[in-house]
């Protein structure tokens, strides 16, 4: 995923995936099938779902609270990516989320942590949680997102896989 421009490339899929809680549910592999790259924000559990998810594309994860160990040490609590034209901040949790985003360069800031999934958009920033795709929390959904990158345009949707 470099940081060319799209002129006359196709939009970019990026599969948006949180809180899996040591989780690989079949219906989370099937919507990030075909996708460009892959964004975990978090809250993994277990080495075995970053190895399950770099069999199906390119990976870019973050440390949850609940990512301990050696294997978690490794992982970086932020984590920043280009895809064409699109900056892409990651963190678990959104309190972490430094105050001067737009100022940087973010133009999208994937968290999780709360299971809640939700797409809003401030200040010229699109903000993505896509929820968690591990055991379920309370009445929430089961689900998962996606941003479609072409160029500086960016689109991004929520996807319930169990509801």
């Amino acid at each position: 995923m470099g940081s060319t421009s799209s002129a006359g490339s196709k939009a970019a899929r990026i599969g948006l995936i949180s809180d899996t809680h040591n989780l690989v549910r079949p219906e989370a592999l099937q919507h990030l099938e075909g996708c460009d790259a892959i964004v975990h924000a978090g809250d993994i559990c277990e080495q075995a779902v970053l190895d399950a998810l770099r069999e199906i594309a390119p990976l870019t994860a973050v440390r949850g609270n609940n990512d301990i160990g050696a294997w978690a040490a490794a992982l970086p609590t932020h984590a920043t990516l280009t895809v064409q034209d699109v900056t892409i901040l990651v963190v678990h949790d959104i309190a972490d989320v430094g105050k001067n985003v737009q100022r940087d360069g973010v133009r999208v800031v994937v968290t999780g942590h709360s299971h809640k999934p939700l797409i809003d958009e401030r200040d010229g920033v699109l903000y993505v949680n896509p929820g968690s795709a591990g055991p379920r929390r309370f009445r929430l959904p089961i689900s998962a997102g996606m941003l479609l990158i072409d160029g500086a345009q960016v689109h991004a949707t929520l996807h319930t896989l169990i509801a």
